[in-house]
């Protein structure tokens, strides 16, 4: 082996791994791997950065701007108000239909593009025909799937494949040349889910559940187990605050659905800025213990009224300026998301940016670059920041230096926790005193006199004293002056979530789009209820219902959100590019007056590129400009369509692809395949390419992955004197066949929320799917792509 055939191979197991573990963003992989190969001169400039101009990344991002323009013009929701008519309400015939409408548009458009388009109209149907949308949405992901076998612009692989060929000197596929076999494929599919797969899914019918033409969700998120009613009395500390002063939210977790006044009225889905009125009766969905945490705080005693500044500098502590270093990791993330107290053993008193001095809601600032952290701790916590990297070395505040500082050390109190309380035991972040109320505890005084700024897994013990700064609200809050006399209210009648529910408002299920750049904030970050005014009351992730700690929860692609709002609220948010109602008509109204145009120039598209007139990279080019000129969809639209993930993922890998050929890495594997399969046969090295790709698309995104196997299914078929286009079509269906997991697929996981799937749901039916695929290409692909010349 030569040394540039060493270091590819290097690169490529590491890329393999790096692909696998997604230690890193896959397209800033696929940047890293162009960069190297050109540094480590294995591929020259010009060829690392040819991925970017290539033919087959330029026809697919293309093709994402097409399939929006169908999308925004409505296709899928005109083609679904058919099938209704068609199919009746019989299981099979329902399911039958919906994979062969998603499959028919899955051909001329992404996958992923279609699942989503289809989603709302599938999940209206099931309420409407009294199907369980368990049995409906995952052939829904499989149909689109499937019918991304049958033309070339179906699916990224496809295209990879077809423009690997011309590459290579060799005629490239045309626009319907995979037809023959993938039209074969998705029906044998299509009967495989319809009879087989569907008895192995879960029945979770929320349908048959469903009131009037909403959705009753108690089955799947369980909340009639968490609503209850709380008394607020006269004399309670949160009579004359709102509901965001109250900080019921961020201090128990627990969410006000309505208000019942004494009047009678009953307030739904009251918003932030409503206050809180004498002898209110809460309608709240929470845990009914935290109420007991509530009144666990009742139990520290002011030890004084108030101390002043000087206590900031008693028992060795120190108050100290952090500036953040430039091009620090810490930009952009907040002191939470970095584990500031824990990880430093400071606390953060204040932030300074731009001349102005921010002290409220610090756990939540993403950190900008030129900060100033103003912080309190132990001398020695002080000093280590200097080695932190992330900081310049700190700057100690003398007592002349303070006064410049307002607040510090005027809203500082010292409590007291007695033998009697139920703090004694519980650690600082099983109290949640520091995460409740936006108040810090800075300094803790053992009875013996041992002082330490406290971690979240420090316990409270008989004695303690705490030095506790913040604002008199939130103090007074912590203190639960009043609060203690709040009660659960027991003599009032269950509630009942469609008491929830009138003409005014409602609940909604909601997913983030596949176009939505909120995957990996959180609901605080985003400051979601502030900004959409509305109110999340549960989210299910992965078969799991998720109904505490929401606002710190990142969100991530598939997860479902339950929404609890007004109706135009929520309709507002159908309109929203980063979100996926599951109700059509709570949707933003398709462009459908332009379905036909957008057709129209679909089929302008096509015809050139099946006559052969036009190469399919500049049709789809003109096609892309006349939709967005034509506005079946805005430029800004156009760019959220495009998966640009996807883009530079392929761009970037492609140049592995040259390196693997160029320097005869790809035939040394080649040599390994046929040394291994080409005594039992053509057959068997098919055989073994598929079932290799079959395996390794459950783990290794699927564009990625056919550019690594289409140079070693090359220099095989030139090794053993086959032709290469069975090889290359079999790796491309192969690769799209992405059924055994949901994390296989975008489609799949999209699904996976709304459907009330779990992990082992897609085993049970995608790896029989996969079995079905990989014997019918074996039967099916020779007959019309002859593996002998």
């Amino acid at each position: 082996m030569t040394p540039e055939i060493i270091t590819v191979l290097a690169i490529l197991v590491a890329v393999i791994i790096l692909l696998v573990t997604e230690w890193a963003p896959l397209e800033v992989l696929a940047m890293l791997v162009m960069g190297v190969l050109a540094i480590t001169d294995i591929v020259s400039p010009k060829e690392a950065l040819a991925g970017f101009s290539n033919p087959a990344v330029v026809t697919i991002w293309a093709v994402f701007i097409l399939s929006g323009g169908l999308t925004r013009t409505g296709i899928a929701n005109i083609l679904g108000r058919q099938l209704l008519k068609v199919a009746g309400r019989n299981e099979s015939m329902l399911v039958v239909i919906i994979m062969v409408i998603a499959g028919v548009l899955s051909a001329f458009m992404n996958n992923v593009a279609v699942a989503a388009l289809m989603l709302p109209v599938v999940m209206d149907i099931a309420r409407k025909t009294d199907q369980s949308p368990s049995t409906l949405l995952m052939p829904l992901a499989y149909g689109s799937l499937l019918g991304g076998l049958t033309t070339m612009i179906g699916t990224p692989p496809n295209i990879l494949v077809s423009e690997a060929l011309r590459e290579n000197g060799l005629e490239p596929f045309k626009l319907f040349d995979f037809s023959p076999v993938g039209l074969i494929v998705m029906a044998c599919g299509v009967a495989f889910v319809t009879l087989v797969g569907t008895r192995l899914l879960p029945k979770r019918n929320l349908a048959k559940e469903t009131a009037g033409h909403r959705t009753d969700f108690r089955s799947q998120y369980r909340l009639q187990e968490h609503l209850f009613q709380i008394k607020v009395p006269g004399s309670s500390a949160l009579v004359g605050k709102t509901l965001a002063g109250s900080r019921l939210g961020a201090a128990l977790g627990l969410t006000v659905v309505g208000i019942t006044r004494r009047a009678g009225i009953t307030l739904l889905a009251p918003p932030i800025t409503e206050t809180i009125q004498a002898d209110d009766l809460l309608i709240v969905e929470g845990k009914p213990d935290r109420i007991q945490e509530m009144n666990n705080w009742g139990q520290l005693l002011t030890e004084t009224d108030a101390i002043g500044p000087d206590a900031l500098t008693a028992h060795g502590m120190q108050v100290a300026r952090l500036n953040l270093n430039p091009g620090s990791a810490y930009e952009n993330q907040t002191l939470a998301d970095i584990g500031f107290r824990n990880r430093l053993g400071l606390n953060v008193l204040a932030i300074e940016r731009d001349s102005r001095q921010m002290d409220a809601d610090l756990k939540i600032q993403p950190l900008r670059a030129g900060d100033t952290l103003v912080v309190y701790g132990p001398s020695e916590k002080l000093a280590a920041v200097a080695d932190d990297g992330h900081f310049q070395p700190p700057e100690i505040l003398t007592a002349e230096d303070m006064d410049n500082y307002a607040k510090l050390g005027h809203d500082l109190r010292q409590l007291r926790v007695p033998e009697t309380s139920k703090l004694v035991g519980l650690t600082l972040g099983e109290s949640r005193l520091g995460d409740a109320v936006d108040v810090q505890i800075l300094l803790l005084v053992r009875a013996d006199g041992t002082a330490l700024v406290p971690a979240s897994d420090d316990c409270f013990t008989a004695g303690d004293r705490l030095v506790v700064w913040g604002t008199a609200d939130m103090i007074s809050i912590l203190l639960m002056q009043g609060l203690e006399g709040m009660f659960i209210e027991a003599d009032t009648p269950q509630t009942d979530l469609s008491m929830l529910e009138d003409d005014q408002v409602g609940l909604v299920e909601v997913m983030l789009s596949p176009h939505s750049v909120l995957s990996g904030k959180t609901l605080r970050g985003m400051n979601f209820r502030e900004k959409y005014g509305l109110t999340v009351l549960a989210i299910w992730r992965k078969g799991t219902a998720y109904r505490e700690d929401l606002r710190d929860m990142a969100l991530q692609f598939g997860d479902a959100l339950l929404l609890y709002g007004p109706w135009d609220k929520l309709n507002l948010l159908g309109r929203e590019p980063d979100f996926l109602v599951l109700t059509e008509g709570a949707q933003e109204a398709p462009r459908e007056e332009k379905a036909k145009l957008a057709l129209t120039i679909m089929a302008a598209v096509l015809i050139p590129v099946i006559m052969d007139w036009v190469p399919i990279y500049i049709a789809v080019v003109i096609g892309a400009a006349v939709m967005i000129l034509t506005r079946c969809l805005t430029m800004e639209e156009a760019y959220r369509y495009i998966e640009w993930k996807a883009v530079f993922l392929i761009a970037g890998m492609l140049p592995l692809g040259t390196a693997l050929d160029n320097t005869g890495a790809a035939r040394i594997l080649a040599e390994g395949v046929v040394g291994t399969l080409g005594p039992f046969g053509p057959y068997a090295v098919l055989f073994g390419l598929m079932a290799i790709t079959f395996i390794a698309t459950s783990i290794i995104p699927t564009a990625a992955l056919v550019v690594l196997m289409v140079p070693i299914a090359l220099k095989t078929a030139a090794s053993l004197g086959i032709s290469p286009y069975a090889l290359m079509m079999g790796i491309a269906m192969a690769a799209s066949s992405s059924f055994t997991s949901p994390i296989s697929h975008p489609a799949n996981v999209l699904v996976m929320g709304p459907g009330g799937y779990r992990f082992i749901d897609y085993i049970k039916v995608g790896v029989p799917l996969t079995l079905v695929v990989l014997v019918v290409l074996m039967i099916v692909l020779p007959i019309f792509w002859p593996l002998m010349p």
